[in-house]
């Protein structure tokens, strides 16, 4: 089963892009840490069962040799997003792909571990989310203690551009609050309630 997990927003600057959805939004995030190897950080907008990731380049040159860190550098904005699922290697084998691993170290010292999959052809088209996988014991960042100023909130759905059989095709039965407009593959944003 695939549920919604998070949304990607691209920042250059981790710090004025959370003080920028707290003013606009009442979104409130916390720091995340670094992802070893791929040049980039993050701060996490916790929604509960899903989250909002700020992530920024904080390293130019680790970052160019990432494939992850170089699809950061050139992006703005919402532009990846991902669904979690609780059997990755029955996905990966569907459609042929890696699985591979990641962790980051959180402020309070202890370690968030997963798998993904699908990471190189979400950043080729995206309109395709990458799948993830979270390691048994690891707390979803979506579950951090954070008070939104504004108000209760949670992620909705996600607004997609592209060509919705594609998805369907990549994706497989599911039940994600997406919709899908046509035009160029593209997240074009995404729904808070």
């Amino acid at each position: 089963m695939l549920e919604l997990d998070h949304v990607l927003i691209a920042v250059g600057d981790l710090a004025a892009g959370a003080e920028e959805l707290l003013a606009v939004h009442g979104l409130a995030s916390v720091e995340g840490g670094r992802h070893p190897g791929w040049g980039t950080a993050n701060r996490i907008v916790p929604l509960g069962d899903t989250y909002l990731e700020l992530i920024a380049v904080v390293d130019a040159d680790e970052a160019a040799g990432s494939a992850f860190g170089r699809w950061v550098a050139a992006a703005r904005g919402p532009f990846a997003w991902a669904v979690r699922t609780d059997d990755l290697d029955a996905f990966a084998e569907r459609h042929g792909l890696d699985v591979g691993g990641g962790s980051r170290t959180r402020p309070d010292g202890s370690t968030l571990r997963w798998r993904l999959a699908g990471v190189e052809r979400a950043a080729a088209d995206p309109l395709l989310p990458f799948v993830i996988e979270w390691a048994p014991g690891t707390e979803h960042p979506g579950r951090t203690a954070v008070d939104h100023p504004a108000c209760r909130v949670g992620l909705a759905g996600v607004r997609l551009q592209g060509e919705a059989a594609r998805l369907e095709e990549w994706l497989g039965p599911h039940e994600l609050p997406v919709t899908v407009a046509p035009g160029a593959p593209a997240v074009r944003d995404f729904v808070l309630a």
